[in-house]
């Protein structure tokens, strides 16, 4: 039984991979990482929440949703913007609001019980959605029932009070495979490199990560050493 399980969670997440390609996404609301990572050639869209807003120091609604269009600017792929409501009306007129401001704006609703519903009402007008604070797989089934565009598994939270955060999105992929849920893994609170590269082995449709946490992936001790030699060598034979 156990072989059988194991079995048809690597064959779902093989068909899935011939279906996708991981997006990367940048957590952040600073408009130089932003175009940094940009330049790379690698993203494909941007997190942010109220806490990264208040980090740069953004304060007042106009102000917020003027920085959201200016991030709008930079990238091509979608952006998601948080509401603060907890109510379902002021989710709704929040999320229309941030909606309105560019076609690239994802609307981020917390999982709370008037959350789920308030996805379920913006999926139905054509906005998309990003189900957020997700952290157990119960929780991103009755997102995905809502609609959700995308569902944030905060892993790094989970790993902080001693669970394993990767252990979740293997347990969503496999649900979401088994069930045929359309809604993206999104792999969130991103804390190291190796973060990364296990939630593409697990199969997450898109990870949103710090610059920081992205620009490791490209640092190997041999990819130094080896590229020193190299140019030793070409400086030695053109002396």
């Amino acid at each position: 039984m156990i072989f059988v399980e194991r079995f048809n969670f690597f064959e779902l997440n093989l068909r899935k991979l011939n279906n996708y390609t991981m997006k990367f996404f940048i957590d952040t609301a600073n408009l130089a990482q932003i175009k940094e990572a940009n330049d790379l050639g690698i993203l494909d869209g941007v997190t942010t929440n109220p806490s990264l807003m208040a980090k740069e120091g953004i304060k007042g609604n106009d102000n917020v949703l003027k920085h959201y269009k200016a991030i709008c600017e930079i990238v091509e792929g979608d952006v998601s913007a948080e509401v603060i409501s907890i109510d379902f009306e002021g989710m709704i007129r929040e999320g229309e609001t941030l909606a309105s401001i560019d076609e690239k704006i994802v609307v981020k609703i917390p999982m709370i019980k008037e959350g789920v519903k308030a996805i379920k009402h913006l999926t139905s007008m054509g906005i998309k959605t990003n189900c957020t604070l997700i952290f157990g797989p119960g929780q991103a089934i009755l997102a995905a029932k809502a609609g959700a565009t995308y569902i944030s598994p905060f892993v790094g939270r989970l790993d902080d009070i001693s669970y394993d955060g990767m252990e979740l999105i293997a347990q969503i992929s496999q649900i979401y495979g088994m069930q045929g849920y359309q809604s993206q893994i999104l792999a969130a609170s991103i804390r190291n490199p190796m973060h990364i590269i296990k939630a593409a082995q697990l199969g997450a449709h898109v990870i949103t990560s710090p610059l920081d946490s992205i620009l490791a992936l490209l640092k190997h001790p041999l990819t130094d050493i080896g590229l020193e030699k190299f140019l030793a060598d070409h400086k030695k034979s053109n002396s």
